[in-house]
């Protein structure tokens, strides 16, 4: 099973260098505590006083790591992130209790206008910090415990977790695995129970691939009465653990020694890395759906046939606004973000969480709404 996790191309120097010359142009806006040391731009001013963000748990094990590499280079700021899942951050953002939001869903039409009640001014919008393929995880002695994937291809992967597969010998799976000796060890079905941006990111690729084996609207919640519910992506990870049998989906991230699957693209079964999931986020276009001023939202073609590519993806979301009520907020998410989404920090979120760097194609865009946010 290939668990390569690391990814080898890098980011285009764009990015930082636009991130940087934009900073050094807002200097005379930010007070002396408060521009971006922590994008390496060489500025001695740095943050200070303590935010807090909430989320995506998908993003825990990145955003851990970038809070320190941050506070090494702001050692007075204290940065706080709750994994409470991406649906449950929104709507704490949208109260305006935090500085931002981590999301693997972008915000819709009605979390837009809801912003505007939180913003100084404008709406807020979504910038893409976090590549990861999400996993078909399961445990199934005698195949995942030997290190062996196992092939799927999308009407498969729907039937199973509408319930309509309900054994690892059944004929769907068998015939795509010819060299395996699958038993008749029943399916158990793991899915997220919170409202869940890795939940939307999954089921949009059943949609997607498999529209006639999957009936139900797109939707951050769970749609059906099939198998057991668990918060978080370490909770669904933890019940796949647990018996033989058990299948679900999470954040490639934090699979760890569980099987997963290799997923029929065009006549290949590909199995996951973080490189074969930023192939498709590469070569899909951005959502022109998507309203509001400084958004960034990729829509990925989950029916790419690109050689090698892996087609269930996340492109997890910070969440922010143009314009804070309180200028310090609006100096520090200025700040994050740039550091976040820096070459830097991606290699930083590599490291800890093997995601993929952002595509340099999306590098000058990303800097540009992070650029546009005021900081007095």
């Amino acid at each position: 099973m290939v668990k390569n996790l690391f990814v080898r191309r890098g980011i285009a120097a764009v990015s930082l260098l636009a991130m940087t010359a934009a900073l050094a142009a807002c200097g005379d806006n930010v007070s002396a505590d408060s521009s971006n040391n922590a994008s390496s731009n060489g500025s001695s001013e740095k943050i200070s006083g303590e935010f807090s963000g909430a989320g995506a748990s998908s993003q825990q094990a990145a955003v851990e790591a970038l809070i320190a590499g941050y506070k090494s280079l702001n050692p007075d700021a204290t940065v706080n992130y709750n994994p409470t899942g991406s649906g449950a951050g929104v709507s704490s953002f949208l109260t305006g209790a935090l500085a931002w939001a981590g999301s693997d869903a972008a915000l819709t039409a009605d979390q837009v206008e809801q912003s505007k009640s939180v913003c100084a001014k404008g709406t807020a919008f979504d910038v893409p910090v976090y590549v990861s393929p999400i996993a078909v995880a399961f445990n199934l002695k005698g195949v995942s415990d030997q290190g062996k994937h196992v092939n799927m291809d999308a009407s498969t992967i729907a039937k199973i977790f509408d319930g309509k597969i309900t054994t690892w010998n059944d004929q769907a799976i068998a015939s795509q695995n010819p060299d395996l000796k699958l038993p008749a060890t029943p399916i158990t079905v793991v899915h997220r129970s919170d409202k869940s941006g890795t939940t939307e990111n999954f089921l949009s690729y059943v949609k997607d691939a498999a529209p006639n084996d999957w009936q139900y609207d797109l939707s951050e919640n769970w749609p059906n009465s099939v198998g057991q519910g668990s918060k978080g992506t370490s909770g669904v990870i933890s019940t796949i653990k647990q018996a033989d049998g058990t299948i679900g989906y999470a954040d490639f991230s934090q699979v760890g020694d569980l099987g997963t699957v290799a997923v029929k693209v065009g006549d290949s079964y590909n199995e996951i890395s973080a490189e074969a999931g930023s192939k498709v986020v590469e070569a899909s276009p951005l959502d022109e759906s998507a309203k509001g001023e400084n958004r960034i939202v990729v829509k990925i073609d989950h029916n790419t046939t690109a050689a090698g590519a892996y087609p269930i993806v996340l492109v997890s979301y910070d969440i922010a606004c143009p314009a804070y009520k309180d200028a310090k907020t609006g100096q520090f998410v200025k700040s994050w973000l740039t550091y976040v989404t820096s070459e830097q920090g991606q290699k930083v979120a590599e490291d800890a969480a093997g995601s993929a760097p952002l595509p340099s194609k999306l590098a000058d865009k990303i800097a540009q709404s992070i650029n546009a946010i005021e900081t007095k």
